[in-house]
């Protein structure tokens, strides 16, 4: 059954100060768990008509358009869903498909009365159970990505061996990203506010430069935890608003050579230790956490061994899955756990919080994956291990290995697994290197997403315009190919 979390932990968890409302948070929590929306929505809407405090209304606000997004994550009738699957799985009946829903294979929940069931539920099927992928119809072909995805780390692991240093062979990329506020999103003449991931300076990725935008551009710092290029634009009724960057860019291949006799002990004192071994938004150490950890783990303390054996677990046990929005999701690091499957970014966050609870300085890295063939949203982390420092860790990549590279042998995959433990490829942008951090300048409406940000943010009139009303798109192209 769906844990309600207490007020304490949503007043950490959305980076708001806890005082007063507790009653009707409470009240309005388990009437969502019970599926009671209207109820919900009705009294979050009159708690906030009688309060005064900013904080405790932001924390209100940001409780009652949860409801709302959590409805267009559940778009989908029973018949509906039937019918998609129909159409994806060669010779599906109708008693497999209630055996199927009856065994939890779908993503439901019941709202207002109406069993709704999530918008990605035909295709998480192909991800979650491989009995039904032997049936499916026009699979994809992902046989020369996949070969290119070990190329690639067999070419990378080789120059960073013959040269001697973790960074090598750079690529260079010319990128435009756009993000359309659709037609009406905003009301006429009324100014929306957008901001853009641009790439953030790493010792592996550098030379950004700015070439154009749709309208001036202010460029965050480049040290920023979440970097973005901001732009204001007036909203022309009828017409969608387009906002756009184009800026070059090098990201170089990376391929740590560690050893874990050679590892160091930290120092206390460090501020990488003080800041990135604690809990924090989706990074609790909850009983199930810390029992995982001891069960993985066992009575080893040398860091390296440690995080490679949370990673190689998740590699094998954790299943990839399409996610709800990140911003209606109480606990990411417990939700991934709890259901035994996650995005990218939820099996990010429960690699970090396992290697927090054990002392292992890690953060968030992300925005987004450009390899050829494979483009897309992504995220990975970076854990810090003395003498090396940050190296990279891309749990998704180990589960990608593991459980779903079908083309290569079993001794390329474990291979393609160990690289991203320390290594990873060049196809990267990378504008945030924490998760949970605030925009410059800053929103003043709530966040569409509120721990990443890779689809860029809009706003007018200091609200929130949200994923349903626009649409975004990244072209990259390499400029200086690679023989």
């Amino acid at each position: 059954m769906r844990r309600v979390c207490s007020i304490a932990a949503l007043a950490l968890l959305f980076c708001v100060p806890l005082r007063s409302q507790e009653n009707t948070l409470q009240r309005a929590a388990a009437l969502e768990v019970q599926g009671h929306f209207s109820e919900a929505a009705s009294a979050l809407t009159e708690a906030l008509s009688g309060e005064n405090d900013p904080k405790q209304k932001s924390l209100l606000a940001i409780e009652l358009d949860r409801l709302r997004r959590i409805r267009l994550d559940y778009p989908y009738t029973q018949e509906e869903v039937w019918k998609q699957v129909q159409r994806a799985v060669r010779d599906v009946t109708q008693k497999e498909f209630e055996e199927w829903i009856v065994a939890g294979r779908f993503d439901i929940r019941i709202i207002d009365g109406d069993t709704l069931y999530n918008g990605v539920s035909r295709s998480n099927l192909f991800w979650r159970y491989p009995d039904i992928v032997a049936r499916r119809i026009n699979p994809p072909d992902n046989r020369a990505f996949e070969q290119r995805v070990w190329t690639t780390a067999q070419e990378i692991t080789a120059a960073a061996k013959s040269s001697g240093t973790p960074y090598v062979l750079p690529k260079t990329f010319s990128v435009t990203m756009k993000v359309t506020a659709s037609a009406n999103a905003a009301p006429a003449n009324e100014t929306i506010r957008a901001w853009l991931p641009i790439p953030r300076a790493f010792p592996f990725q550098t030379g950004f430069r700015l070439v154009s935008s749709s309208s001036p551009a202010s460029v965050d710092r480049e040290s920023s935890p979440i970097r973005s290029a901001y732009m204001e634009q007036p909203s022309v009724k009828d017409k969608p608003t387009v906002f756009s960057v184009e800026y070059e860019y090098s990201h170089y291949g990376i391929r740590f050579d560690v050893d874990a006799s050679r590892v160091q002990p930290y120092d206390p004192d460090d501020p990488v230790v003080r800041d990135f071994t604690g809990e924090g938004p989706h990074i609790q150490f909850t009983d199930a956490v810390r029992a995982l950890s001891k069960e993985i783990a066992g009575s080893t303390d040398n860091p390296l061994v440690q995080a490679k054996a949370f990673y190689d677990w998740i590699s094998e046990h954790i299943q990839y899955s399409y996610a709800l929005e990140y911003s209606t999701i109480r606990n990411i690091s417990d939700y991934c756990l709890t259901k035994r499957y996650g995005d990218c970014g939820q099996e990010a966050l429960l690699f970090i919080t396992l290697c927090r609870l054990n002392g292992i300085p890690a953060r968030w890295q992300s925005a987004w994956f450009t390899f050829p063939g494979g483009k897309t949203i992504h995220d990975w982390t970076e854990i810090y291990v003395r003498p090396w420092g940050w190296m990279p860790v891309d749990p998704y990549m180990g589960i990608f290995a593991m459980q779903y590279l079908k083309s290569l042998t079993p001794e390329e995959r474990r291979g393609v697994r160990d690289f991203y433990f320390g290594g990873l490829d060049q196809y990267r942008m990378a504008a945030n290197s924490d998760h949970c951090q605030n925009l410059m300048p800053a929103k003043a409406g709530l966040r569409s997403d509120n721990v990443d940000f890779q689809r860029g943010e809009l706003e007018a009139k200091g609200e929130n315009i949200y994923f349903d009303k626009y649409s975004y798109s990244l072209d990259v192209k390499e400029l200086f190919p690679t023989p």
